[in-house]
């Protein structure tokens, strides 16, 4: 169905969840993996190993994806060891905390604008030379349903980072369509994953989950394959779409 065969796939984030699905599937496929992980190094080098068991060729890179200096780094270390990057998956983000508006901390807006937005922006401007000199490329920038819907209880901030990043989605695809770099979004969102575990309570999942047309949370792999598809041949006159992976919790 899909052949990533000799092509470089750089998930950031990839330690657990849905950045963790996604690199797998994409060694289900024979692509070559760029492991990522920052505060969880221990799984992502499991993650690593795990790819490598498919039989797919990996290496690691650590650092903070906020952090321009490391953002370099790693992407030094991708070039050296593989002298390309054919497909960029935008996921590392986190909620950092839910609170109301009214007594949200500054420090902890810029933290979650900084990790969900900003981070986006550093790794895509530091990878483009690369795509640029190879005159193709796929980036897949992970939003979220509170893009759109503005979040759960305490998560306007959250949802504010991610509509941005769709903004940035659309706006980048008719930017660089013209080099044959092509630029897409996932929304997921009700996801079984660590995310939820740590900022959402029993209640509120069974809460949410209720609401979705499906009756229940989605899985990680449910997105990987989302992402497969938009970095496959299948999408080639996909530019700037923001597929929506929320169970009919929210449709066009």
């Amino acid at each position: 169905m899909y052949d990533f065969r000799n092509q470089v796939v750089w998930v950031t984030g990839s330690s657990t969840g849905i950045g963790r699905s996604i690199a797998l599937a994409f060694a289900d496929y024979g692509a070559s993996l760029v492991i990522h992980g920052n505060s969880n190094i221990k799984k992502a080098e499991e993650v690593l190993q795990e790819v490598r068991e498919k039989g797919s060729e990996a290496i690691l890179v650590t650092g903070d994806v906020t952090d321009r200096s490391a953002v370099s780094e790693m992407v030094s270390n991708i070039e050296a060891h593989f002298n390309r990057l054919d497909i960029l998956v935008n996921n590392a983000g986190t909620m950092v905390k839910r609170s109301e508006i009214e007594s949200l901390d500054p420090e902890s807006w810029y933290k979650i604008i900084d990790i969900n937005l900003n981070s986006v922006f550093h790794v895509t401007q530091m990878v483009l030379p690369l795509m640029k000199t190879q005159n193709s490329g796929k980036i897949i920038n992970l939003t979220s349903i509170a893009a759109r819907n503005g979040g759960g209880g305490g998560a306007v901030a959250y949802a504010t980072a991610k509509g941005a990043v769709s903004t940035f989605t659309r706006g980048l695809a008719k930017e660089l369509v013209a080099q044959n770099i092509y630029v897409n979004g996932i929304a997921p969102g009700i996801i079984s994953t660590p995310f939820h575990d740590k900022y959402s309570t029993k209640e509120m999942r069974e809460n949410m989950a209720s609401q979705v047309p499906i009756k229940r949370e989605g899985q990680p792999e449910e997105v990987a394959g989302a992402a497969l598809y938009l970095a496959s041949d299948f999408a080639s006159y996909m530019v700037g779409e923001i597929l929506e992976i929320n169970g009919g919790l929210l449709t066009d």
